[in-house]
């Protein structure tokens, strides 16, 4: 199954289709429980087969003795209808703990698909002040963004987190850079044709920052 944002300690991911699954295998174990069991239980599921589809795709893992295992990643309904059968104390936190982490990356794929969709509008303003647009003419101007927000390249940042070369560096950003990157995405559309210069584009934008977390603190303090 293809992977937009990395699975994070609760085994919560965003699939391809940017919905987010947790995988069966990391649910067992923090739930306590034997994953062929979770697995049974997930094969038994009271539930219409259209609702098996959507919500429990069978993938598999490398063992500890890199043998393939079965698996299956499961969608938020798919979770909640397994985590039905759950029961106790303990059982009650982690399915609180389940919920919020779910809410978390729902919002952080919300950010991510807002900012992929801003994109082409800023590749179209490059189109516009650049008669033989090059492929650096994109680069830069990313990178320009790249920089003010997180300090590196997009090249460096994945260097500094490995992810492979030429995949997004957005899904690692945290929810903060994405909505500042969606905001400054937009502010260098425009500025590309008013403020051809780099480095007065550049100044531009890191007050853009400046103000936007200016705005945040007291938005969050108020």
């Amino acid at each position: 199954m293809k992977v937009i944002i990395p699975m994070n300690d609760y085994g919560i991911f965003a699939d391809g289709k940017d919905t987010a699954r947790a995988n069966s295998l990391i649910v067992a174990k923090m739930f306590g429980k034997d994953h062929k069991n979770v697995l049974r239980a997930i094969k038994n599921i009271d539930c219409s087969e259209e609702f098996s589809r959507l919500n429990f795709a069978p993938s598999k893992y490398k063992d500890d003795r890199g043998k393939m295992q079965p698996c299956v990643m499961m969608t938020r309904d798919g979770f909640t209808f397994l985590a039905m059968g759950f029961t106790g104390k303990k059982a009650a936190q982690f399915k609180e703990a389940y919920i919020k982490r779910f809410n978390e990356m729902e919002k952080l794929i919300f950010n991510i698909v807002t900012v992929r969709k801003d994109y082409p509008l800023l590749t179209e303003a490059i189109k516009m002040v650049h008669d033989e647009p090059k492929p650096y003419h994109f680069s830069n101007e990313a990178d320009l963004i790249n920089k003010i927000i997180t300090g590196y390249t997009a090249k460096r940042f994945r260097q500094l987190h490995n992810i492979p070369k030429g995949k997004s560096i957005r899904p690692y950003l945290t929810d903060r850079q994405l909505e500042l990157m969606e905001m400054l995405q937009k502010v260098d559309t425009g500025l590309l044709v008013a403020v051809p210069d780099y480095e007065q584009r550049k100044r531009h934008l890191e007050w853009y920052k400046l103000k936007w977390e200016q705005n945040r603190i007291e938005t969050l303090t108020a």
